[in-house]
């Protein structure tokens, strides 16, 4: 048998592919500490290092939504294509100025290039999907979220040196292409679809579908300010416990932290094809949304105690969102599968810009103590979306009859 038709095959390249290619999302947010240090950047300049890319992801999921590029071009090609334009807009980096805002427009075109990246990953993903999509995209989730946590670990290695962090990610993303182009679609891909701009309207004309997006939206409005800012909250954190370099013991929990949701998403996908995509949504946000809501009280608290609840709230924020999207290709017409995804990432990482901007802010008043609990609102507000969905009838197209 020739590997390379393989399913587990493929889907590792694949997974190797997300999780090598989303580590340019937070490789300049990765070395923020450094660049204060050493060009004295500023919070609402440091803030738009994130925030550039998530508004570049919208604008490029947008126009990919409106002219269907997900289903309309082979799907391996455009995510190599992107994934050449990320590295190439990351590594730019390196030749600018720091503090210029020509690494704001580089950042921008990171993030646009991931459009044609992260959705289009799961698409592939779900081709290859029989009887275990929810296990499926939870692995590519599981990969996506430790590539996101990566510059973490290459900022702890390369040193005092950010050049090092940046190099890393884009060689990364360099790699995720190579990978791509050698995996071969499931037996499940649909033939490339005809241009129909309306096709996106769909996602929000079509009520399960809608509630799927809207618990989405919950979900989201949590996950990024969390994983932008939790290295900050657990900095201060650490520095009012008193510990010895928290800076150092910070940047190793927070990649922790954000790669622990690797095996959250892993572990999700197995419950949600088991018991159901909406109870594991549900319990997921739940827990995730109490860590939030008490991040307070437990800030400057002894290290480990904070370490291992900010652990569990790294696994259940993201144990849930590849399940969301199971959901969409499940209620969706296979043919536009790839813009239905595409729809729900931008809506979602349009509504991270709020909160990415609204932490920093809220903790210019009240302090890095309190400044993650407003993230607990959207999981809360999400699992009712989700008890809605289970309650209509098209949830039994879900996880083969499971919801």
């Amino acid at each position: 048998m020739d590997i390379r038709t393989h399913k587990w095959f493929n889907v590792g390249l694949l997974g190797l592919a997300q999780g090598f290619a989303l580590s340019v999302w937070f490789s300049a947010s990765a070395v923020v500490p450094s660049l204060k240090a050493a060009y004295g950047l500023s919070e609402d300049h440091a803030a738009l290092f994130t925030s550039a890319v998530s508004v570049g992801f919208v604008v490029g999921t947008l126009v990919s939504a409106i002219l269907t590029l997900a289903d309309r071009m082979a799907p391996t090609r455009l995510f190599a294509i992107c994934a050449v334009v990320g590295a190439a807009a990351n590594a730019l980096i390196l030749v600018v100025e720091p503090t210029s805002a020509a690494v704001v427009v580089l950042r921008f075109i990171t993030g646009a290039s991931l459009a044609g990246v992260y959705p289009v990953g799961m698409k592939l993903a779900s081709s290859w999907a029989k009887g275990d999509m929810g296990f499926l995209v939870g692995l590519l989730v599981g990969a996506l979220t430790f590539g996101s946590a990566l510059p973490h670990l290459f900022n702890v290695l390369g040193g005092i040196d950010w050049r090092f962090t940046i190099a890393a990610a884009s060689a990364a993303e360099l790699l995720a292409a190579m990978f791509v182009l050698f995996m071969r679609p499931g037996p499940n891909l649909a033939p490339a679809a005809p241009f129909r701009p309306q096709a996106a309207l769909e996602a929000f004309r079509n009520k399960p579908l809608r509630l799927a997006n809207f618990g989405y939206l919950g979900h989201m409005w949590e996950l990024y300010a969390m994983w932008a800012w939790i290295g900050v909250f657990l900095t201060q954190s650490f520095i009012v416990a008193g510990a010895s370099d928290p800076v150092l013991w910070a940047g190793l929990a927070t990649f922790a932290v954000i790669a622990s949701g690797g095996v959250g998403s892993l572990l999700g996908g197995i419950f949600a094809d088991r018991l159901g995509r909406t109870t594991l949504t549900i319990l997921a946000m739940g827990i995730s949304g109490i860590c939030a809501a008490t991040s307070g009280f437990y800030f400057g608290a002894a290290p480990v105690l904070v370490i291992v609840i900010c652990l569990v709230w790294g696994v259940t924020v993201v144990a849930d969102s590849a399940q969301f999207s199971s959901c969409v290709i499940e209620l969706s017409d296979p043919n536009y599968v790839g813009t239905m995804l595409t729809i729900q990432t931008s809506t979602g990482f349009l509504l991270t810009l709020l909160t990415i901007h609204l932490v920093p802010a809220f903790a210019a008043h009240v302090g890095w103590q309190w400044a993650l609990v407003p993230l607990a609102i959207g999981p809360f507000l999400g699992v009712l979306a989700m008890a809605r969905l289970r309650a209509h009838p098209a949830s039994l197209k879900l996880a083969n009859g499971h919801r």
